[in-house]
């Protein structure tokens, strides 16, 4: 070991947002229980990438007595992550199957419906190539979303394909590059990201905005915030 310039995180002030992960080029951050932390010294670099897109200011450079960063390792590492992404589930879970689901009569409408017509909805379910998507108006909704909000259905996803994640609990980077390949191969109409008050949740913005920089496409975004009590901001 020798004494070198490493990330260090104040877990007092992080919040879980993971803005900071998908920043970091070598993989070295992932949330882990609600709290940024270093996967191993050995793939920080300490160029403090991640620093400036912390809105809590929870990171910064401190020099301590730590393995030297391993670039090969990194490689390997970054292997795996996108290894996992791309795996097929081995269980060829009927669950997973992507279906069209038939919506509701409108005749004689006297009651609330479900205006779910696409499934799977979790990003990490959903086929890049789903048939559902292309030429679609898409709703991205943070996982709590539709639990928070009483008009869910009629609101916001009437008319609209769904997909769901949660930004704080899930691996952004993957979250971004999987958006990119759907946002570069669907020809989407638009784009609606819903997601809650609450600092951690507003990382779906960042997740998204990176992820059609990726893609090098343009659609109409619309930004739609909900607060805990089940009101819009």
């Amino acid at each position: 070991m020798a004494k070198r310039k490493i990330v260090n995180i104040d877990e007092k002030k992080c919040t879980g947002c993971g803005l900071c992960v998908p920043n970091c080029a070598e993989g070295a951050l992932k949330i882990v229980g609600g709290k940024a932390r270093l996967v191993k010294d050995i793939y920080c670099d300490g160029l403090g990438a991640c620093l400036g897109h912390c809105p809590e200011g929870a990171i910064s450079i401190e020099e301590r007595d730590v393995e030297a960063f391993d670039e090969k390792a990194v490689k390997i590492h970054l292997e795996r992550i996108k290894k996992k992404e791309a795996e097929k589930l081995p269980c060829g879970c009927p669950g997973t199957a992507v279906r069209k689901i038939k919506g509701h009569d409108e005749q004689g409408k006297t009651k609330t419906y479900a205006e779910l017509t696409n499934w799977p909805v979790q990003l990490k379910l959903v086929p890049v190539d789903a048939s559902y998507l292309k030429d679609s108006d898409l709703l991205i909704a943070a996982d709590c979303v539709a639990f928070s909000y009483p008009d869910f259905h009629q609101g916001l996803l009437k008319g609209k394909q769904l997909i769901i994640g949660c930004p704080k609990l899930d691996e952004g980077d993957l979250y971004i590059e999987k958006l990119a390949q759907i946002f570069k191969i669907n020809d989407l109409r638009s784009v609606t990201v819903a997601h809650m008050e609450v600092p951690c949740c507003f990382g779906l913005n960042h997740i998204i905005s990176e992820a059609m920089k990726l893609s090098g496409k343009k659609m109409p975004l619309k930004e739609i915030t909900i607060g805990i009590q089940g009101d819009v901001k």
